[in-house]
């Protein structure tokens, strides 16, 4: 069972696990603060006359050992049966705020901590990338999308995925290849149906152009790779980038063989429904084993929501090949 707490902020904490009902819990990957949704019974909440949720309240959700949630109270329904609906958002709702912020030099670790001290957020672990972005001049962006910006220039500068996400009231980045839950789903492990898509739609290119201003020439200078046999299969698809003035021919020519490696491809996404395990979160490689699919894998998790009713726990995931 899960364990939710109330915190009024003012010294009041309360423990409203037993009088909450229809919970969910959502993490994405990418673009969204994870989010707790969950209703307080009419017929409760009033019992103490002492007792108040608001807007900026802190919940706290843990389940057995394992840290589920910390986040805030961000809205407050409540319907003619007396019932209050509750949504909240864990840190990362705070970088949806707007800044004009200039990078030189940083390595997505650096970028975080310096957000995060301008804004009064807190960091927890955070690893190194290794890769210092020469430059980034971002100019009325949120500061979610300048981390997701420095996190995609360093995949594509050295083909290594990193997620970004808040662990329960810290901000934290991680090298997916040491970001599991410890269990496979899939054939005989917690799914209980699947949904395949392959698709070239989304994010498949088989034309890389990648491009630079030389300021002493006046002139744009372009590179790019194609694959002939995949634009006869599937016509143009085309990636047209920027790139950064400071880099060498073999660094370019790394960058395309990376790119079209990562892209050059179908996108296969899948979707389960599964027994849920609150171990398992957006970002995370989960391995998946469907037999009639022939995927045998590890697949990232770019989405999954947990749905809690009484002692029923299910969870839905969205996941894609990398």
């Amino acid at each position: 069972m899960l364990k939710i707490l109330l915190d009024n902020k003012n010294g009041t904490v309360w423990d409203i696990s037993d009088i909450v009902t229809d919970m969910s819990w959502t993490t994405t990957r990418v673009g969204r603060p994870a989010s707790f949704e969950f209703t307080l019974i009419g017929s409760a909440i009033f019992q103490d006359r002492a007792f108040e949720i608001n807007n900026g309240d802190i919940v706290r959700v843990t389940k057995d050992d394992v840290h589920v949630f910390y986040g805030y109270v961000f809205s407050i329904d409540m319907n003619e049966d007396a019932e209050i609906g509750v949504k909240a958002y864990d840190q990362v709702r705070y970088l949806l705020n707007k800044d004009t912020i200039v990078f030189k030099n940083q390595t997505i670790g650096d970028i975080i901590r310096q957000i995060a001290e301008k804004f009064n957020l807190k960091t927890g672990r955070i690893d190194d990338a290794g890769y210092k972005i020469p430059s980034m001049v971002e100019d009325g962006q949120t500061l979610l999308d300048m981390i997701e910006k420095a996190i995609t220039l360093t995949m594509s500068a050295t083909g290594q995925f990193y997620v970004f996400f808040d662990d329960f009231g810290e901000l934290s980045l991680r090298d997916v290849r040491s970001f599991d839950a410890g269990i496979y789903v899939g054939d005989g492990s917690l799914m209980t149906g699947f949904e395949h898509t392959r698709d070239i739609d989304s994010d498949t290119y088989n034309q890389i152009k990648l491009y630079r201003d030389n300021q002493k020439t006046g002139r744009r200078e372009v590179y790019m790779a194609k694959d002939s046999a995949n634009i006869a299969k599937w016509g143009v698809l085309q990636l047209y980038e920027k790139i950064d003035e400071n880099m060498n021919d073999a660094q370019i020519s790394e960058m395309l063989d990376r790119l079209a490696k990562l892209k050059n491809r179908e996108q296969r996404t899948l979707k389960l429904d599964a027994i849920g395990d609150v171990r398992v979160r957006s970002g995370m490689y989960l391995p998946i084993v469907i037999e009639s699919l022939g995927i045998n894998q590890p697949m990232m998790v770019d989405e999954v929501k947990h749905r809690f009713s009484g002692a029923d726990h299910t969870m839905s995931l969205t996941l894609k090949v990398v």
